[in-house]
């Protein structure tokens, strides 16, 4: 017998298969997690079904999808190939992707939906330390909640700079899906938007903090593209203890000796090297020299996709 069990309930497959009282616990033989479309695949069904899309585009159908397979064909049935029209269609009155994160996850969380879609919804916004979700939403331990977002759901990733020593300080949270980033911070933070009919409105709020978020949007997709590409052994973020300083993506190769600064920037104009490298000093500073090392500065923007 070749059993194949499918399902989009993380909690109930859990269940099945890790619960020591279920009769299947124990007995899979293999896993197999189906992940998002890489960055690669993406520009691959741009370029087949709308050979003269732009650069804005793409990031659009990453940002608003994060290649998740159901979402892009949605897209890419309607002809929906350009950034203006996937933003209408997202916003539409029988859009599907208003309910969808209510739909994905209500079951998932059962009764606690609240809290949790309340902790999702500060992430989206930028409220991303345990102390700053605590204050806003006035509760004083989440470290259970933020303990099952992360290892019981998967929605969310414990953040650190990279060669941070202590697993416990300079923690950042951060949603792992872009297509539930994007709806927490505009669909279920302006659900009394979509209850009172103001779509339009709903997607004008949307449009005009896209840029913003898009850039966000920008370094996950060339985080994706550099893990992709393997040719890394180390690969994140860096800031200083106080947050002033932030480096987007700091990469190693242990093999070839190499360290690789790299500032992302949706506008090639906006990227300056000497800020850049100056940032680098307070990093070196911090964490130590890499002697006898090769030191590459970068900046990659929309261009680079």
């Amino acid at each position: 017998i070749n059993l194949i069990v499918a399902g989009s309930v993380n909690t109930l497959m859990n269940k099945i298969f890790k619960d020591k009282k279920q009769p299947l616990f124990g007995r899979q033989t293999e896993t197999i997690h189906v992940r998002p479309f890489k960055p690669s695949v993406l520009k691959e069904i741009m370029s087949e079904y709308c050979p003269d899309y732009k650069k804005s585009d793409l990031l659009a159908l990453y940002t608003l999808t994060g290649g998740v397979a159901k979402y892009v064909e949605l897209f890419i049935d309607r002809k929906k190939f350009t950034e203006k029209k996937m933003m209408d269609m997202f916003f539409e009155r029988d859009s599907y992707f208003l309910p969808e994160g209510k739909n994905m996850l209500v079951d998932e969380f059962g009764k606690d939906y609240g809290i949790y879609f309340s902790i999702l919804t500060l992430i989206a916004q930028g409220k991303n330390t345990r102390s700053e979700l605590e204050n806003a939403l006035n509760i004083k331990e989440l470290s259970g909640y933020l303990k099952n977002l992360s290892e019981e759901y998967g929605l969310i990733s414990k953040m650190q700079p990279i060669y941070e020593k202590s697993s416990n300080k300079n923690v950042h949270y951060a949603i792992n899906d872009q297509f539930l980033k994007f709806w927490f911070r505009f669909i279920y933070k302006y659900t009394h938007i979509i209850e009172a009919g103001g779509n339009d409105k709903l997607k004008a709020i949307a449009e005009r903090d896209f840029t913003t978020v898009s850039e966000k949007s920008l370094e996950s997709y060339f985080n994706e593209v550099l893990k992709e590409s393997g040719a890394y052994t180390r690969l994140g973020y860096w800031h200083d203890r106080k947050g002033e300083n932030e480096i987007d993506i700091v990469t190693e190769d242990e093999l070839d000796n190499k360290i690789e600064f790299i500032e992302v920037k949706r506008q090639v104009k906006n990227f300056d090297e000497n800020i850049l490298k100056a940032k680098s000093e307070l990093f070196f500073k911090a964490v130590g020299s890499f002697k006898r090392y090769e030191i590459i500065y970068r900046g990659l923007s929309i261009e680079d996709m």
